[in-house]
Order: C-alpha cells, then sequence, then structure tokens
C-alpha cells in the first residue's frame, strides 16, 4: 500500500513537470517568433504611400546586425524626380521601377535623415559588400517614417556613381515587389506635405504592436490551458 500511495505524488510530479516544460518551451518559441517577426518588417515604421528620391553624403555610418545606419546630408539642388540609373534584378520590372523612376525628390523640412538599410549579411548579397565610407556620395529612393519624418527607409540605393544595392529581396524567393502596392496613378506624392504622415499611414503593414499583442494572447491561452489541464489532471488522479 506504500508504494502505491508514494507513486502517486510522484507521478502528479512528473506530469507537472512535463507540463511546466511544455509552457516554458512555448514562451521560447513565441518570444523566437516575436523576434524573427520584428526582423522581417522592416517597412512597418514607415509610409508605404509614398517613395521619394534622396541624394546626399553619408555620415555616423553603423555597420551591423540586424540593420545598418547612417546619416544623409541632403543636396540642396536635387532633381524634380529620380535620375535616370540601372535598377537592380529584382526590381527591374514595371510594377517596381515605374514607381522608383517617377518617385518625386525629397523636398521636407529635414537637411538631414537617418537612413536604415539591411545588415551586412543581406546587403553583401545584394549588390553591396562593404561598409559605406564617411563623406561618400550615395543616392537612393524610399520611404520616410510613419511617425519621424526625418527617417528614411530605401527600396533601392546608389553608390559608386550609379552601382544598386536591392532593399526589398530575401534569401529565400528570387524576387519581391515593393512592400506595399504602390498607388496606380497616385498624384499625391509630388504636391504632398512631405513632413506628414498620409492619412493611410497608420493602416498599411503590420504593426509591431500588433505583431506582440496577438504573440501575447497566445502565450496566455496556452498557459491558461496549461493550467486548466493540470487542474483536471488532478482530479482524476
Amino acid at each position: 500500500m506504500r508504494s502505491i500511495t508514494t507513486a502517486i505524488p510522484l507521478a502528479r510530479s512528473r506530469r507537472t513537470r512535463l507540463a511546466t516544460a511544455s509552457l516554458l518551451s512555448a514562451l521560447i518559441l513565441l518570444v523566437f517568433s516575436a523576434g524573427t517577426a520584428q526582423a522581417h518588417h522592416g517597412f512597418d515604421d514607415f509610409d508605404t504611400d509614398r517613395l521619394y528620391y534622396i541624394a546626399g553624403t553619408v555620415s555616423q555610418v553603423r555597420w551591423g546586425e540586424p540593420h545598418s545606419y547612417f546619416s544623409v546630408t541632403v543636396e540642396d539642388d536635387l532633381p524634380a524626380d529620380t535620375p535616370e540609373h540601372d535598377l537592380p534584378d529584382g526590381l527591374r520590372d514595371a510594377a517596381d521601377s515605374n514607381p522608383i523612376n517617377a518617385a518625386p525628390s525629397y523636398g521636407g523640412s529635414h537637411d538631414e535623415l537617418a537612413v536604415t538599410i539591411a545588415p551586412p549579411s543581406f546587403t553583401s548579397m545584394w549588390g553591396l559588400d562593404r561598409e559605406l565610407d564617411d563623406g561618400e556620395r550615395v543616392e537612393a529612393v524610399g520611404y520616410l517614417g510613419k511617425s519621424h519624418n526625418d527617417e528614411f527607409r530605401p527600396v533601392v540605393f546608389w553608390v559608386n556613381d550609379g552601382q544598386p544595392v536591392n532593399q526589398v529581396l530575401n534569401e529565400e524567393l528570387p524576387a519581391d515587389p515593393l512592400p506595399v502596392p504602390y498607388p496606380q496613378g497616385d498624384q499625391s506624392s509630388s504636391g504632398a506635405d512631405q513632413d506628414a504622415p498620409s492619412a493611410s499611414a497608420g493602416s498599411e503593414g503590420t504593426s509591431p504592436v500588433a505583431v506582440w499583442s496577438a504573440l501575447g494572447a497566445m502565450l496566455v491561452a496556452i498557459i491558461i490551458g496549461g493550467a486548466f489541464y493540470l487542474r483536471a489532471r488532478s482530479r482524476r488522479t
């Protein structure tokens, strides 16, 4: 009788440890998934309704993972729209090349823009296998930040007087389109207030807040489900 009585708490203890380990594994998986989701939503904080062309001098370069950063002092005498440049293979289809070539020049109030690009592990495969140097000139077409309009995220940029560097490819696919379909026939870009977000800026893409909220809800559901499971098992034994 004693051995049977002793075996019941031991069995319960093993089930409790197993359930706890499962919950911890689920938590680790959710945290990892959240980090991955964040890393693959590089355009979420940018107004992808409007493309702009910039050109200027690089400074304050920070090269590394998960993104590289640098500042561009914007030139005063920018052309009306994007100059004619070669585009990388992944952006030569009309759906991508037309809006890039038609992007108006940046005309906002900021003399300097903080630029975010892909990390070296990706950029080295897409046209640039070195760190940018302070003082060199770059040109770029991309998006302004939704809430911080002094931030800029290129879809393509050019170095060495015309060498294109793609910014919307990934490891698995040979090519991705621009982050969202560019509005066809959109004439608002050239006359828009470039220091103000567009009316739809908050509705495009999946925001980091939404990602974390969804993952948090999943975690709570797993914990509650595990607690009910343990309670039900303890009643049956």
